[in-house]
């Protein structure tokens, strides 16, 4: 149960929370592919996600000054070419379009969600510290600054940066410092159990799980102090009305 009257600081995740409503990226992207008519199975798709996701944590190919938008184009020409090369899809031009399609439907959908959520955040920020806390590939100041959501945090702890990846809770360690108040006055809000909620208990701070559609089953008795299916609901969470 969340007692919100003993909280007095706000960490953030950034992807799946923030910029897909718990939606697990996987899952939008194949929504966009199947709205796109991407002749490929479910199950090819995510070799192909898996595929670009592992190459991306191991290759340069994501530069700082990269907004979304140029960070979807590349992760999707990975995506597109693995299956080109699995001999899933053909080599031609109206494969090579896929991308850009594909890349445009989820900026789009990402924009417009985060307009939605800005009021909510402008409230949050008025009364409390926020940090941001996110597995990201160097990039997220840009993709921040892309979004106008900068000023709504005291402090952005990106893991290509520091070093530390989510489900390690040292790097929500690093948050809770950034805020300089008990890890008992801290809420954690995140999309994933096993990423956010299990490692900001270990710490001792509250936890809200934006439950949404994930790209595993999660455990019967995966729980958290709060547990919510909309982003807009931390409204009445904080007793905004």
């Amino acid at each position: 149960m969340l007692d919100i009257s003993k909280i007095k600081g706000i960490i953030f995740d950034y992807g799946g929370t923030i910029d897909s409503n718990g939606k697990h990226w996987a899952e939008v992207l194949w929504d966009a592919y199947v709205d796109n008519g991407v002749p490929v199975s479910k199950e090819q798709f995510r070799e192909a996600y898996v595929y670009a996701e592992r190459y991306l944590a191991t290759h340069p190919v994501i530069e700082a000054e990269d907004n979304f938008f140029i960070l979807l184009r590349k992760k999707i020409d990975l995506q597109i070419d693995y299956l080109i090369n699995k001999g899933f899809l053909p080599e031609n031009d109206k494969t090579k379009s896929y991308s850009l399609a594909i890349s445009t439907q989820c900026y789009t959908f990402v924009r417009s969600l985060i307009e939605k959520e800005k009021p909510l955040l402008e409230i949050l920020k008025s009364r409390y510290p926020m940090v941001l806390v996110s597995n990201f590939y160097g990039n997220v100041q840009s993709v921040l600054s892309d979004f106008e959501l900068l000023d709504y945090f005291d402090d952005i702890i990106e893991s290509a940066v520091v070093g530390i990846r989510k489900p390690d809770p040292a790097i929500f360690g690093l948050g809770v410092q950034s805020l300089d108040i008990p890890a008992s006055s801290v809420v954690i809000i995140g999309d994933s159990y096993t990423k956010d909620i299990v490692p900001a208990r270990s710490l001792g701070c509250h936890t809200i799980w934006l439950k949404g559609t994930g790209w595993e089953e999660d455990a019967e008795d995966a729980t958290a102090d709060l547990i919510i299916d909309d982003f807009i609901e931390l409204k009445s969470a904080f007793q905004l009305d």
